[in-house]
């Protein structure tokens, strides 16, 4: 069972870092930084957007509307770290 929760926790910690890359991305091509017109960029870019839209709308329908704020990714990333708590401090339940 222990390695089950290990395995649920290396996903968490995927997640995790999909979300953190796709929101740096997005702060880099707001900034200019980066151009969708770059093939790699786009590319990244499609397939993040692809990957995270659907966790991302289900999270939207519960969210007022802020106008051009999209907090979808942090209310993701809180989740994510309170999954991890509740797993890691429960952990002496499952051994």
């Amino acid at each position: 069972m222990l390695s089950l929760i290990q395995i649920i926790l290396l996903v968490l910690n995927v997640a995790q870092f999909i979300i953190l890359a796709h929101i740096i991305l997005s702060w880099l091509i707001n900034f200019q930084v980066l151009s969708l017109n770059s093939p790699v960029v786009g590319s990244i870019w499609d397939g993040l957007n692809r990957l995270l839209e659907p966790a991302y709308s289900r999270i939207r329908q519960f969210m007022p509307d802020l106008g051009g704020i999209d907090l979808a990714p942090l209310i993701a990333l809180l989740i994510i770290y309170g999954l991890r708590i509740i797993l890691i401090n429960n952990i002496g339940m499952f051994v």
